[in-house]
């Protein structure tokens, strides 16, 4: 039996009725003759047991195409709005379809209900999107520019659970994305069939059901908080993907005008960077480390361990200062946040980073190069070829496999960060150099899913890592904030337990965070700030930024200075450039 074709209901034949105008006037029945007549059938005979089972199948199919069509259309695309309320609306959409397919004949109301069924499961599928994406970056699917994302997240299930896994992942998300337009559509014929055969009764009950949004549309009703009872979720959804697509496509032209302003772009070697002569500088990019991770009371032990290290530090004759500056991504893509922070344009989606690595943009590493210090790449979490150094302005780059890590892998992380900050310290700052170092470390330990965190290790134990197989942190993927706490605390440790064993009067470290971690962590709408720390010995470093009023120490209090991300490079090379009058800080 089709979805598409409900069986009879009982009592009604199953040959086709023949209506009084059918009946030909010309043959007349004798009257003299006598009339046949059939014996009736016996209601509760053997052969009347599969007609009923079909008609109860009939109506139980009729009532899922009415539930997953309902579904659809009252799904929200939030995460955190997925209560059993939200689902309890009245959707205007359902109610102006039927009222469109009760209007139209036999078969352009199937065609119609065909293809209204397909864009409804369209329109599920991003919905669906939509809830992945704030679950994990804190915001809606871009119909545009995400599918480039698909490779990475495939990899990042395949570093987490394995090829094979990820695989089946991948072959069942399909499945489920390609079956949803087919039985949406399937569901929407049949129903349109249910709505022509009692036309009467549904073109009541539908002009009773608008009255009925009317008044509760009038009223603003809601169930769940936010979500109103008189629905146009999936109208609103399609108008918003619409503006976001259309901004889209019209963004490349506003972007080239972005980036050929750069007022650094032809400044001499010799008028960069004036500030920080003789300076070794670490731009440190802490994973995930958002401003919920000194915020929220329930990472409290986050915020004593800056608070602690704050004291650590200025007993070794350490400052710092911190602020916030606002990431141009939530959750992930922690690309886009380096890429903003070093090219000093908002670069908060694929399409712009594409188009920004195409061109000659002055990045911070670029400046560095060109004021004679040599510029140095380490990001253990890549594992091939990367071409984006050359653009970022690196002399030497340090992906994964170059480090030389021996030890365990921690979920995503293929080593600790005291690996790598140990091993480039040992290549580039402890070799014989003649000239100062600007580095990038993209640490990763704090990377989601946080299920397996390393413990802070004597740096003369470290050698080529095995020492690591001990003191493993173990959390539960279902206790990710637990996860989460461990893998920052370990970070900001260990960058703390660095300063105090190697840091130098030359050493200036910047430590930042890349995004916020997932909403799993943060709970819904998190701030998109994160925190960022200057830590010297030399006083005429912090001269030089007294005017950026960030606050003393490691803490970024609420009320802490915070600027766009795409702003700290104007800013850094203004603070340390020849036209600041303040005292210079002087190196080796």
């Amino acid at each position: 039996m089709s979805i598409s074709d409900p069986a009879p209901t009982p009592g009604t034949d199953q040959a086709r009725t023949i209506e009084p105008a059918e009946r030909s006037d010309h043959t007349p029945a004798a009257p003299n003759e006598p009339q046949a007549t059939a014996d009736p059938e016996p209601v509760d005979g053997p052969a009347a047991a599969p007609s009923r089972r079909r008609a109860v199948l009939a109506r139980v199919v009729t009532v899922l195409a009415a539930a997953l069509v309902l579904a659809t259309l009252t799904l929200p695309n939030r995460p955190w709005q997925l209560e059993p309320g939200t689902f309890l609306r009245l959707p205007l959409e359902a109610l102006l379809l039927a009222a469109l397919l009760l209007a139209l004949p036999g078969r352009p109301r199937r065609i119609v209900a065909a293809v209204s069924g397909v864009l409804l499961g369209l329109v599920a599928m991003v919905k669906v999107g939509d809830l992945g994406f704030y679950s994990s970056l804190g915001r809606p699917f871009d119909l545009v520019l995400d599918w480039s994302l698909l490779g990475p997240a495939f990899a990042f299930v395949a570093e987490s659970i394995g090829r094979p896994g990820a695989i089946a992942i991948a072959a069942g998300v399909g499945l489920l994305l390609l079956g949803i337009p087919v039985l949406t559509a399937l569901s929407t014929v049949r129903l349109s069939g249910v709505l022509a055969r009692n036309r009467t009764g549904t073109t009541r009950a539908v002009a009773s059901l608008v009255v009925v949004w009317v008044v509760l549309a009038a009223f603003g009703a809601r169930i769940v908080p936010g979500v109103y009872v008189a629905d146009t979720n999936a109208t609103t959804l399609v108008q918003d993907h619409a503006v976001e697509v259309h901004a889209r496509l019209h963004d490349r032209r506003a972007f080239t005008n972005e980036i050929n302003v750069d007022p650094f772009r032809d400044v001499p070697g010799d008028q960069l960077l004036t500030g920080l002569r003789g300076k070794d500088v670490l731009l440190t990019f802490v994973e995930s480390y958002g401003r919920d991770a000194v915020a929220d009371p329930e990472f409290a032990s986050i915020q004593r361990v800056l608070d602690e290290g704050a004291e650590r530090l200025s007993a070794a004759g350490f400052t710092s200062r911190s602020g916030f500056l606002t990431s141009p991504t939530i959750g992930g893509a922690s690309w886009l946040a380096h890429a903003t922070l070093l090219s000093g344009l908002w670069i908060d989606n694929n399409q712009r980073h594409r188009n920004l690595l195409a061109t000659d943009r002055f990045t911070l590493g670029d400046a560095f190069q060109r004021a004679q210090w040599r510029t140095v790449g380490v990001m253990p979490a890549v594992n091939q070829a990367w071409p984006e150094g050359a653009f970022y302005g690196y002399e030497q780059f340090y992906g994964g496999p170059d480090l030389g890590y021996q030890g365990p892998r921690f979920a995503f992380a293929p080593m600790p960060d005291q690996f790598a900050i140990h091993t480039f310290h040992q290549r580039e700052l402890a070799a014989p150099r003649d000239r100062p170092v600007m580095a990038e470390l993209a640490l990763v330990s704090s990377h989601s899913p946080w299920t397996k965190v390393p413990s802070v290790v004597d740096w003369d134990d470290i050698d080529d890592g095995e020492v690591f197989q001990r003191g493993i942190i173990g959390t539960p993927a279902a206790q990710a904030r637990t996860g989460y706490r461990h893998s920052i605390n370990y970070t900001l440790r260990t960058l703390i337990s660095y300063l105090e064993r190697y840091g130098t009067d030359d050493t200036v470290m910047v430590i930042v965070g890349d995004h916020q971690p997932a909403p799993v962590v943060t709970g819904e709408n998190p701030s998109p700030d994160v925190p960022i720390h200057i830590v010297a010995k030399d006083p005429a470093v912090f001269a030089q930024i007294e005017d950026w009023n960030w606050q003393e120490g490691l803490t970024s209090g609420a009320d802490a200075p915070v600027w766009r991300m795409d702003t700290f490079r104007d800013r850094f090379l203004t603070a340390f450039g020849p036209g600041n009058s303040r005292a210079q800080a002087q190196g080796r």
